[in-house]
């Protein structure tokens, strides 16, 4: 038996047990609808047994509410449309679809990404490969798919282990997928769940798109980093010589039509950012706000909508010059099925908002999470610790449901008032969140786009399967986690801020 095939042999049956046990979750409604279940029948029994707690924000006692009683089945009636139309991250996410997945229809994402990875020296390949992957959230899951498909054909072409780009691609995509350099649709989602678990204990507590922004930035580069070194030392050694069967370059190259599509929406791209920097940097600029700071002015509230017009508008550019766009009636053709994908979102969004507002109305996210804080504090597991256990508890769970949203979801009413009460901000339990959300996400056996990957993989190396990624995955997802749990403890250290004036501590 090859050694391949004993790596293989030893790693099958945690692997068959992790992908039993995560086949045998419902689909996240079904998950939902019990979650909301089981809460009516907690609430019931907290409120039988008089469980309150003080809130040490306004020394209001807080008793659990019943959903199960008439009080509560009345409160159900008469909100239930209510918690689905005003759920914040609706409204906010469909728009970020429709503006992203509109750029993606033209052709515009695929086309600079391929531009990207096809177009760089030899020296900084793997990192560019990295790169692109890591900032790939923009583009939404389609990167999932392009960028480990352009990556290896550009390794091809230089003559490098195409499976390492593979790879490469894949790791950054996944295990990095929540940082960013510019603020993309993950932060927009996350931060309006974040706001509404943070009101349970603040309701004037706002949490903006922007509030990880610094932090996530930094990831980027971090992150790129330590998968240039994971590439370098543990996979293309484990791959081997490549023996390529042809140059493939030329298939995923750019016509001429495609090319001077791109440098137009790259001269429009200059001349939005211009002139929005005529509006933001002069002292009198329109978008800075009363005090004359950009912090507290209409840029800063208002950074989602103007990516959303930028998306739109180059996407128009970019469509008119490739051909992409007949007329104008193709506009909206384009983002009504950016959308398509989207209906399966907004059937799990009803459950979701009845499960957040039911949880509101209980009062159980005050009362666990002042009971936890105390509890925590008690055994003095406050922290470093406390942020450790729950990113490495946001792993394993990832490896269960890959649903990062649908996680945060139910972790967010209990995470972001807990680290409230011990003193922390909002935007700094989200950190902790997607810290750990992301990093196990390429060696998740139940994740949706594995066998996509094994299936590219398996045009260069015909014994490419299930444990082959996992093991090559596994070294990815290790190095981006120490290397974010290092970052996160100089940002506490430090106080440094996590986005435009919002910092670690409250």
């Amino acid at each position: 038996m090859s050694e391949k095939a004993m790596q293989k042999k030893r790693g099958g049956r945690v692997l068959d047990f992790i992908e039993r046990a995560g086949n045998r979750l419902p689909h996240p409604y079904i998950l939902f609808l019990w979650l909301c279940l089981i809460l009516a029948v907690i609430s019931m029994l907290c409120s039988a047994a008089g469980v309150s707690v003080v809130n040490p924000t306004t020394g209001d006692t807080v008793t659990s509410n019943s959903l199960i009683s008439k009080d509560g089945f009345v409160w159900l009636l008469e909100n239930l449309l209510t918690n689905f139309q005003t759920f914040t991250p609706l409204g906010l996410v469909l728009a970020m679809q429709i503006a992203i997945g509109f750029a993606e229809k033209v052709g515009l994402l695929t086309t600079a990404m391929r531009r990207a990875i096809l177009g760089v020296p030899l020296w900084c390949l793997t990192a560019t490969v990295l790169f692109l992957g890591i900032n790939g959230s923009i583009a939404s899951e389609a990167s999932i798919i392009v960028v480990p498909a352009l990556a290896a054909a550009a390794f091809e072409s230089v003559g490098m282990h195409p499976v390492a780009g593979l790879l490469a691609g894949y790791a950054a995509t996944n295990a990095g997928f929540t940082a960013c350099i510019i603020v993309a649709g993950t932060d927009v989602l996350l931060s309006g769940v974040t706001e509404s678990a943070a009101q349970l204990i603040d309701p004037s507590m706002t949490v903006n798109a922007t509030c990880n922004w610094y932090f996530m930035f930094v990831s980027v580069f971090t992150l790129t980093v330590a998968g240039v070194f994971v590439n370098k030392k543990f996979i293309v050694p484990r791959l081997g010589t490549y023996r390529a069967q042809g140059n493939e370059a030329g298939e995923a190259g750019l016509t001429e039509r495609q090319g001077k599509a791109l440098r137009a929406a790259g001269i429009f791209s200059v001349l939005f950012i211009l002139a929005f920097a005529l509006m933001v940097i002069p002292r009198g600029g329109i978008l800075r706000g009363e005090d004359g700071s950009i912090l507290n002015g209409p840029f800063i509230a208002g950074l989602v909508p103007i990516l959303i017009f930028y998306f739109i508008l180059v996407g128009v550019v970019y469509g008119v010059v490739a051909g992409t766009l007949k007329n104008s009636s193709d506009v909206p053709l384009f983002m009504a099925q950016a959308l398509e994908g989207m209906t399966g979102y907004i059937v799990l969004v009803f459950v979701i908002a009845q499960f957040i507002n039911m949880f509101s109305y209980t009062n159980l996210g005050m009362i666990i999470a002042v009971k936890s804080a105390d509890a925590l504090q008690a055994a003095g597991f406050t922290g470093i610790p406390l942020m450790l256990f729950f990113i490495l508890l946001c792993c394993v769970v990832n490896l269960f449901m890959t649903s990062g949203s649908g996680k945060w979801f139910i972790f967010a009413p209990i995470l972001v008032p807990m680290m409230m009460m011990l003193g922390y901000s909002p935007a700094f339990a989200q950190v902790i969140y997607r810290i750990g959300d992301s990093c196990t996400n390429a060696i998740t056996p139940i994740y949706p786009y594995i066998p996509i990957a094994i299936g590219m993989a398996k045009k260069y190396d015909k014994e490419f399967g299930m444990g082959s990624l996992i093991s090559m995955m596994l070294p990815y997802s290790i190095a981006f986690l120490l290397v974010w749990v290092v970052q996160m403890v100089v940002w506490v250290v430090f106080n440094l801020p996590l986005g435009p004036g919002v910092q670690v501590f409250l």
